[in-house]
């Protein structure tokens, strides 16, 4: 269970290219690889008969293929010492090491080759023996030693989800979980409700506090409390321990009618939401910190506020952000088309909304292993419930994005749009990062496969700062975030030489990068408290007279139902 919980945790959905990716994409990849295949049968003899070899050594017991030690399917000892199990997942690892090698001697170029690879992966995992009651001995046994009630509960946990999860496994138990009661339960109340976001600003634990409040601006898939998931890992709350004031955007859940916001409209969200930090506290700077698309949106925000020269933003921290995407980054990406992307377009228009649930479901398909047959194995043929896991159950608890947005963010991708100085046009100005000089961190993730740390690197060449700060965490996406104090795996890198002297790569800087045990949580507070200005005395009251206190935190846009 602990090994399900730490793997799908690494994958957390998240918006980037992958929306973009079509059906046309998928099925574009698969005649490739036929029409390949096809043209040179004197190819497919050989590798044909180099399979019949393999299968000619498993009949007669003399294969000495194994799994991948790192290939958790195959631990139980039945697939070593049962002569029919060992048969069994040899003509599994047979028919993989076949089509790997077919694959590599097709003539395509590198980037059809990615896809055909990525395709037929998919495939080949699907073909499992360990996806079957007959091919999977774990579940045979626990069949056996629970006199067949785990299969009853398989079934009932396979039925629960046709009826209420759409038909794909369940990654999480839910019911332990309640918002404001165990999870998102950090003091604080709305003080500004718009149609698009609430801003919720948080009470302050300690006498004094900074004069610069930060705001944190989400991501507008998931909702804000991945900022305050529980007291020992809520970043809201080791900020408030820290004195410093924290606000927090709660984006509303869009609805079809709601699909026109676009990219313009939650950066002037985000300038309303700082408007407010500033006028409640009193500050003429407002920091600001943003995760994944959350900090494309910031990005967009400080390029407008440049343009502007409007100074209200302070210090900026970026985390597992991507803002100079190429096409080989993730290995889904290798799919995505020009093509594909104006489908996808078009079609999100038509709807209106992208739904929360099929941006997870297609997300999940991209990495089955880990995202559906773990839990088809563990739910249905072990009959055992899922994890209940606090990360889990906020990426299950998913929004729905706007077609505006959609479109919007695709055009940030297939125009690199932040890494051009003016010449792309969004948000009511030319974007040029190169005009931002505020202080910046940013933050990677060591195993982030959604927003790989050496394409967040590229975003510290981006900004015209002076002062750019990259802090490397031992972790996949959401889990990077949140390493808190007190984790005993904990670790991160930082750059020998300082921050003003940061080398133009990612792998110059690994050089010269050096480990550090413990939370990069302590190291970040000390850069923001930093750049936060003077102590006061903490405020009695939250808001004030034009933003007077609504509903408590964490608000009701995070209750609405996906």
């Amino acid at each position: 269970m602990a090994r399900l919980e730490d793997e799908a945790a690494q994958h957390t959905s998240a918006l980037g290219p992958l929306v973009g990716l079509t059906r046309e994409d998928i099925f574009g990849a698969i005649a490739v690889m036929l029409r390949e295949t096809a043209s040179d049968p004197q190819r497919l003899m050989k590798h044909s008969q180099t399979m019949g070899e393999d299968m000619i050594k498993i009949m007669t017991g003399q294969s000495d293929l194994a799994p991948h030690p790192k290939d958790k399917r195959f631990q139980d000892p039945a697939w070593q010492y049962n002569p029919f199990m060992r048969a069994g997942m040899q003509y599994y690892l047979a028919v993989q090491k076949g089509a790997a090698h077919w694959l590599e001697d097709l003539e395509l170029d590198e980037l059809e080759k990615d896809r055909a690879r990525f395709i037929s992966n998919i495939v080949i995992d699907g073909l499992a023996p360990t996806n079957t009651l007959i091919g999977n001995p774990s579940a045979q046994k626990m069949a056996i030693t629970s006199g067949g009630l785990s299969l009853i509960k398989g079934l009932k946990n396979a039925y629960d989800d046709m009826v209420n999860n759409k038909g794909m496994v369940s990654q999480v138990d839910k019911k332990p979980f309640k918002l404001g009661e165990n999870i998102a339960t950090s003091k604080g109340s709305v003080v500004l409700r718009t149609e698009m976001m609430e801003l919720i600003q948080y009470g302050p634990t300690t006498d004094e506090v900074y004069e610069i409040p930060q705001l944190t601006i989400p991501p507008q898939i998931n909702k804000m409390y991945i900022n305050d998931l529980s007291p020992e890992k809520s970043v809201v709350k080791y900020q408030l321990d820290n004195g410093i004031q924290t606000f927090v955007i709660s984006w509303k859940n869009p609805s079809k009618e709601q699909g026109v916001w676009d990219m313009a409209d939650y950066v002037r969200s985000c300038r309303e939401a700082m408007e407010a930090v500033s006028k409640i506290t009193g500050s003429k700077k407002v920091n600001v910190s943003a995760g994944c698309s959350g900090g494309q949106t910031a990005s967009m925000l400080a390029s407008k506020m440049a343009s502007d020269e409007d100074d209200l933003l302070g210090a900026l921290t970026l985390m597992v952000c991507v803002l100079h995407p190429k096409q080989n980054d993730i290995e889904a990406g290798s799919l995505v088309s020009e093509n594909g992307l104006a489908l996808a377009k078009r079609r999100a228009a038509k709807k209106g909304v992208i739904k929360g649930d099929d941006l997870a479901r297609g997300f999940a398909w991209l990495r089955p292993n880990d995202l559906i047959w773990n839990y088809v194995i563990n739910n249905y043929l072990l009959g055992q419930d899922p994890p209940a896991f606090d990360v889990l159950f906020w990426n299950a608890d998913a929004t729905n994005l706007s077609a505006s947005l959609m479109g919007d963010f695709l055009t940030i991708f297939e125009t690199l749009a932040f890494t051009k100085k003016g010449e792309v046009e969004m948000v009511d100005h030319k974007i040029d990062l190169s005009k931002v000089t505020s202080d910046l961190f940013i933050l990677g993730g060591v195993t982030d496969h959604i927003t790989p740390w050496k394409a967040t690197y590229r975003s510290t060449r981006l900004f015209g700062s002076k002062d750019v700060t990259y802090v490397l965490s031992h972790s996949g996406h959401m889990q990077a975030i949140l390493n808190p104090p007190g984790n005993p795996k904990a670790k991160y890198y930082v750059h020998k030489d300082g921050n003003n002297t940061l080398p133009k790569t990612a792998d110059e800087w690994l050089k010269g990068a050096e480990e550090v045990a413990g939370s990069w949580w302590p190291y970040w507070m000390g850069w923001l408290q930093a750049r936060a200005g003077e102590k006061k005395k903490a405020p009695a009251k939250l808001g004030n007279k034009n933003y007077t206190p609504l509903d408590p935190a964490p608000g009701l846009y995070v209750m609405e139902p996906c």
